[in-house]
């Protein structure tokens, strides 16, 4: 699921005119799993700012620092089902507690499959709390020539769904 990570980094890079700033949180697994599965850490070389895992002093752990939107890119069942029971163990579940309380988008890339009920059971609690989750299932009507193109059909959406404007493909014409 790195790919889904690296290309959201990539497009929020040229979206600078529309976000004010970004916060990245990234676990000891994300960072792991972004090396096993695109040969690189690349993601140290993108120019946002980085918290802890487990800083419960950054900006976003408060409701008052009015970050808008909350992407988590992808979203492990793990982290799903700590954010349907309210666990804010770390920083992006307790980032993700705030921004359900204070009725913000909280948008969910998840991308296991199959479910299980309880994964199901854990979606509709977020969405019932006001989270948005958004599978990584790509399209293929735009015919995407590679594995980033293919991966930028769900990024667009969840961008979308955050309310920026993104030049994508659009069923019955072109970006």
């Amino acid at each position: 699921g790195a790919i889904y990570a690296k290309v959201l980094f990539d497009k929020l890079l040229l979206m600078n005119d529309q976000i004010e700033k970004i916060g990245i949180v990234m676990s000891d697994n994300a960072k792991d799993v972004w090396q096993y599965e695109l040969d690189n850490r690349d993601f140290e070389n993108y120019p946002f700012h980085y918290y802890d895992k487990n800083d419960f002093m950054a900006p976003f752990a408060s409701g008052s620092a009015k970050y808008d939107t909350l992407f988590i890119c992808p979203c492990s069942m793990g982290t799903l089902g700590r954010i349907a029971t309210g666990v804010s163990n770390d920083l992006t579940t307790r980032a993700a507690d705030v921004i359900l309380k204070e009725r913000r988008k909280l948008i969910l890339l998840i991308r296991e499959t199959p479910y299980n009920l309880i994964h199901i059971r854990n979606m509709e609690t977020v969405t019932m709390a006001g989270g948005i989750i958004c599978p990584a299932s790509p399209s293929y009507y735009s015919k995407p020539k590679n594995f980033e193109e293919l991966t930028a059909t769900v990024i667009d959406r969840a961008l979308e769904l955050a309310g920026l404007s993104v030049n994508g493909y659009r069923w019955g014409g072109e970006a």
